[in-house]
């Protein structure tokens, strides 16, 4: 692989002009597609197999009828204090504002709540439901101003109100404050890193241009593969996120090369066919992570992991291609300025890498004399002189930091979870105070009677049954369907939507229910989105363990090949589950214990949103193994030269650790820049990455790994005989470089000369 991605390398960088025209057409055609597409929809979450999802499809085919596609809004009317809003005034306030919108454009229907019923039994708050002929996405700015009129004009007469429903649905943007900051902040974090503004300029925008194109490609799709924002916005955080790493990673090594003596051409090559390994690797297991997702069987958890997957593919090709041509533009100008004014300075070993690589004696000595300079270097020689203390700090503490885990509960966000300030929510809590909070959740009982012989008789049945579990407030007639065969009756709960009250009513009802399908031959589904949320919530715990279990047997199995060691890969897998496990931890201490909250701007604590375990394990199994990869690489580089397991630990923390420190930090601002959106579900995945990736990469990678190393000593590399004849060799530290591509070696290109050292051609 590295003589393979060495090749690429050089190609690149002569070819630059070429490579980057490729690129930049993509991106146009790319942000052109997008532009031309139509706005995808955000669609409710579904879990085929499911007996909520199964009732939802017999409505479909039972009730087409009520099957609409458009857009629902609600508003909700309060009376003034001490007067009811069935009062005269009230009342005609009421029906004046639901007249203004009745016929208008896009509208389909309005109820009115004094003939429907709508009123709550103290008669100060009432709903009107309003159904539009149009999906939220479609509905126009002048339908939904008309709708913001239409509740003015009902404050201006004294009356509360506040609007709910998917109306004013709308997909979340990316590119705000916060954002930005996290842009800006690993913009910081390059210059800081590679010590000069054309090399992080150079990581920044090629992260930028592989996202812009990963972007495009989920908008111009979103509509044919039924893609959310959800979906893109996680494209946009992972693909700048490990963009900007890869790019950093192939960088900093080709300023290494450069320093010492190669051309930059050589360099190129050089850099990609090592730090490229590790980066196609990397990718390559986040990757699968990624696409894995598509076993647990939830739609838009597969379409976000293929979303998140496309754009990390994206990113590595990016890296390996564009990276190296734009070295071919700017030559030594991506070394920081001290370092080009010291390239014609003599030193050991210029001009010829090749020479320290095969000379294993005097890459030890190196090692061995290398004095204490550089932060990764002290740090190393502090772990390895307690590497005991060490590991049982950074191991008890991930430890408590993952015990809130065990509290751990799954649910799906609503309105509830939105901010108190927007009017959706201001909804949602009136129509609990007016009508009780089960009302915002309520159950949909469907009977299938189609195998009985009386559907009103099993029906009834039903509703007498249902009206006798403890925790139903109310449960409304049932209506049948045109066809008689199917009837379909509304339970409203006693209790919130997301209470563990609720899910022990959804189960209590179907176990009550169980007895009539025996007497009656009706088959009798509870569903409803409560319903739903609580069998995905169900569906994902119970998913969780074997996802976890097919991840870590995946990483075992990849490191083993990739570093040629049973030890290594165990010890990777069980920092794995602490960095997870930690991460959990934070999760439930913010989102449902509320511990700084109020600093990150989440105003609602609740159960942890159900898909974010599984997509958490996802992502942060690839982002582990990356820190593990580049890391560990320098060190069994070192290692398989002749340098003693100490001396090799030095020398990984040496060449990568400022590079790997620098990775973490700018993919935790990125991660943590997404925490400001309004989006529960971006706010939980913004936090619960930023979290593992802390952990991971400075506590287990920097902390745990090291001690862990040290006290192994020479068996943290052994291998059985058996395994080391059978495991292929992917060659991820580049020993093949040193024996087929002699560092004085050129490619014969006619139409490029050698580039003079300090000059570039652009």
């Amino acid at each position: 692989m590295a003589t393979f991605l060495y090749r690429i390398g050089r190609w690149a960088f002569r070819r630059r002009r070429l490579v980057g025209g490729l690129w930049l057409g993509a991106l146009v055609l790319a942000l052109a597609a997008a532009a031309m597409a139509p706005s995808g929809e955000e669609e409710d979450l579904s879990m085929p197999g499911t007996e909520s999802q199964k009732a939802f499809d017999l409505l479909d085919e039972r009730f087409p009828e009520s099957n609409s596609q458009g857009a629902e809004a609600r508003l909700v009317f309060q009376a003034p204090d001490g007067q009811r809003v069935t009062a005269r005034e009230n009342k005609a306030a009421v029906q004046d504002t639901l007249g203004s919108l009745d016929g208008g454009d896009q509208v389909a229907s309005t109820t009115d709540p004094f003939e429907s019923g709508e009123v709550s039994e103290d008669g100060t708050i009432a709903y009107s439901t309003i159904t539009y002929t149009e999906g939220a996405v479609d509905l126009t700015a002048s339908t939904k101003s008309a709708l913001e009129d239409a509740a003015n004009k009902a404050r201006d007469a004294g009356l509360t109100v506040e609007v709910g429903g998917s109306a004013l649905d709308s997909e979340e943007e990316p590119g705000g404050t916060t954002e930005l900051i996290g842009v800006a902040v690993a913009a910081v974090v390059l210059v800081l890193a590679l010590g000069s503004l054309v090399a992080a300029g150079l990581s920044l925008l090629t992260a930028l241009l592989g996202v812009a194109i990963a972007f495009g490609l989920v908008s111009a799709l979103a509509v044919p593969l039924g893609l959310t924002s959800t979906v893109a916005i996680l494209a946009l955080m992972l693909g700048l996120a490990v963009g900007i790493d890869y790019a950093l990673f192939i960088t900093s090594r080709f300023r290494d090369e450069c320093a010492r003596g190669s051309e930059p051409e050589e360099a190129a090559g050089r850099a990609v066919g090592t730090a490229g390994s590790a980066v196609v690797f990397a990718g390559a297991t986040v990757f699968i992570a990624l696409v894995g997702l598509g076993v647990v069987g939830i739609p838009e958890l597969t379409k976000m992991g293929m979303g998140g997957a496309g754009a990390v593919a994206l990113a590595v090709l990016v890296a390996l291609t564009l990276v190296p041509a734009l070295f071919g533009l700017f030559g030594r100008r991506v070394l920081p300025r001290a370092v080009r004014k010291a390239a014609g300075a003599p030193r050991r070993g210029a001009g010829n890498f090749a020479t320290s690589h095969d000379d294993p004696a005097g890459d030890r000595q190196s090692i061995a004399a290398q004095p204490a300079k550089g932060l990764g270097t002290r740090w190393a020689r502090f772990v390895l002189r307690r590497p005991v203390a060490v590991l049982m700090v950074a191991g008890l503490g991930l430890g408590a930091v993952a015990l809130p885990t065990l509290s751990l509960e799954l649910g799906l966000p609503g309105d509830e979870s939105k901010s108190v300030e927007t009017t959706q929510r201001r909804a949602y809590d009136l129509l609990s105070e007016g009508f009780g909070p089960g009302f915002n959740g309520p159950l949909t009982v469907v009977v299938d009677a189609s195998k009985s012989a009386d559907t009103r008789a099993a029906a009834n049945q039903v509703v007498k049954t249902v009206r006798g579990v403890d925790g139903v407030a109310s449960v409304g007639d049932p209506v049948l369907s045109r066809t008689k065969d199917t009837a379909i009756l509304t339970a409203v709960p006693k209790t919130a939507p997301n209470s563990g009250e609720t899910k022990d009513l959804v189960h209590a009802i179907r176990g009550a229910v169980s007895g009539v399908e025996a007497d009656t031959g009706a088959a009798i589904l509870v569903t409803g989105t409560t319903a739903m949320n609580i069998d995905i919530s169900e569906a994902m715990s119970d998913a969780l363990i074997p996802y976890l279990t097919v991840v870590i047997g995946l990483a075992v199995l990849l490191l083993l090949v990739v570093f040629r060691s049973v030890l290594v890969p165990v010890k990777a897998a069980l920092g794995f589950l602490l960095s997870v496990g930690a991460a959990f931890g934070v999760l439930v201490a913010v989102f449902q214990w509320g511990w700084a909250a109020d600093l990150l701007g989440i105003e609602q604590t609740g159960p942890v949103m159900s898909l974010m375990p599984i997509l958490i394990i996802g992502i942060v199994f690839g982002l582990a193994m990356d820190y593990e990869v580049f890391l560990l690489t320098r060190m069994r580089e070192a290692h398989v030269h002749g340098a003693s397991p100490d001396e090799a630990i030095v020398s990984g923390f040496r060449h990568s650790g400022r590079v790997v420190a620098a990775a973490a930090i700018i993919m935790i601002s990125v991660f943590a820049g997404f925490v400001g959106m309004s989006s529960p579900t971006i706010q939980t995945m913004g936090v619960g990455l930023a979290a593992a990736v802390l952990f991971d990469a400075f506590v287990v990678r920097m902390a745990i790994v090291p001690a862990v190393l040290a006290l192994l000593g020479h068996r943290a590399w052994w291998l059985p005989r058996i395994l080391d004849r059978v495991l292929p060799n992917v060659d991820i530290e580049g020993e093949a470089l040193t024996r087929r591509v002699p560092a004085a070696e050129t490619v014969p290109d006619a139409t490029v000369a050698p580039l003079p050292a300090g000059r570039h051609r652009g």
